[in-house]
């Protein structure tokens, strides 16, 4: 029997891949794109993971085999059809023994000492995942840019492009949104938006770009970008809350995983965020931020792999 693991964050922007030994520790990591199912079929999904496997591989001078057990989390798997689907498709081209989960259960099994608590997750979309000290779980959120995201990279950017553009129009408050989203993207004038927005072709994950800018005017201390922030870390916190309300039971404290890269690059959205939790909802301890969700998906991989 093979004494490696495979774990896999399938996010909404790249895939990341890590080899790792029966202990945990990480052979290799390998990169490669987006493997939500959602955006782009399973077909896609599936070779962006293999790619990102191989290049685990790759990184360890280890020739590609198959291992003992693989943990896939996946952003847009969370039906049972799509979890069956990637479970017989894992067990032919990747490990005998395989769990796809969703991408919060990764960050909550890399961020949570006992994996329980809450994961939260802004980057190019949003989603709250929690489970109970008993194993019962909840979502809120991952509805896709369409539906949901709220507090995300995308809704963000996408409310301070609506700002901008009511404020070129005299509707809305002055903000120093507009010049910078303009220089940013390198136009002359606001109507040049228009053919940039709708003519490019932008991915969710393209737009969400802007939203560090977003952060930076706030920080300088532009009155409508701030309200932004607001906004997204006031909807972050209803995401939390609403998963807190079942995992929560006789506990005083829930542990929180922070993972997605708004969260994990926009301290004061975070600071903001861990206020309002405070005010509403009580404690929430220890917080943890999960830069590599993937050493989650070793930790589950580990554990399935074991008799």
């Amino acid at each position: 029997m093979s004494d490696l693991v495979i774990g896999v964050d399938g996010g909404g922007t790249r895939t990341r891949a890590r080899l790792a030994n029966m202990c945990g520790e990480t052979l290799g990591a390998g990169e490669a794109g987006t493997a939500n199912p959602n955006a782009h079929g399973d077909s896609a999904a599936q070779n962006e993971i293999l790619a990102a496997i191989q290049r685990a591989f790759d990184a360890a001078r280890i020739e590609k085999q198959s291992v003992a057990a693989a943990c896939l989390g996946i952003g847009g798997a969370d039906r049972a059809d799509a979890r069956a689907r990637f479970k017989t498709w894992a067990a032919q081209h990747i490990a005998p023994r395989v769990a796809i989960v969703n991408d919060g259960e990764i960050v909550l099994a890399a961020g949570s000492p006992d994996n329980w608590g809450i994961a939260l997750i802004a980057g190019t979309g949003s989603l709250a995942w929690g489970r109970s000290r008993g194993g019962k779980s909840a979502r809120a959120g991952g509805w896709g840019y369409l539906m949901g995201d709220e507090g995300s990279g995308f809704e963000l950017a996408r409310a301070a492009l609506r700002a901008a553009t009511q404020a070129a129009d005299g509707r809305g408050e002055p903000t120093q949104l507009l010049p910078a989203i303009l220089e940013y993207w390198r136009l002359d004038d606001a109507l040049d938006l228009i053919p940039r927005v709708y003519r490019a072709g932008l991915a969710p994950a393209d737009m969400a770009q802007l939203a560090p800018l977003v952060v930076r005017v706030a920080q300088d201390g532009d009155h409508v970008a701030r309200g932004l922030i607001e906004g997204a870390s006031a909807a972050l916190a209803d995401m939390v809350i609403a998963v807190a309300r079942p995992v929560r039971s006789e506990e005083k404290e829930i542990p929180l995983a922070l993972s997605g890269g708004l969260l994990l690059q926009a301290e004061s959205l975070r600071t903001r965020l861990l206020a309002e939790l405070r005010s509403r909802a009580g404690n929430f301890s220890p917080v943890a931020l999960v830069h590599e969700p993937a050493i989650g998906a070793v930790r589950l991989a580990v554990e399935l792999a074991r008799p």
